[in-house]
């Protein structure tokens, strides 16, 4: 996978992980991305650990995956991270 796509997947990814996520996380562009990258290295290493697939391109099942992994560090990030 490409440079670009990888960022163009963070972006989608990242995004799509804050709009599903409650609450405010605050961020911008460059936080966004960078969240949905991480979550598409955290769900593509789960994804290919539990054999659901792993991110591969820039199609569905890799949004997805990508997001989930997202969710997951979105989740941990507010939950042991973040100061409230």
């Amino acid at each position: 996978m490409g440079f670009f796509t990888w960022i163009i997947l963070g972006v989608l990814a990242g995004a799509l992980a804050k709009w599903i996520m409650p609450g405010t996380q605050g961020g911008g562009f460059f936080a966004t991305a960078g969240l949905g990258i991480v979550g598409a290295l955290v769900g593509g290493y789960i994804g290919k650990i539990i054999g659901i697939g792993s991110v591969g391109g820039l199609n569905f099942g890799s949004i997805i995956t990508a997001a989930a992994g997202a969710l997951l560090v979105l989740f941990v990030y507010s939950k042991f991270i973040q100061k409230k």
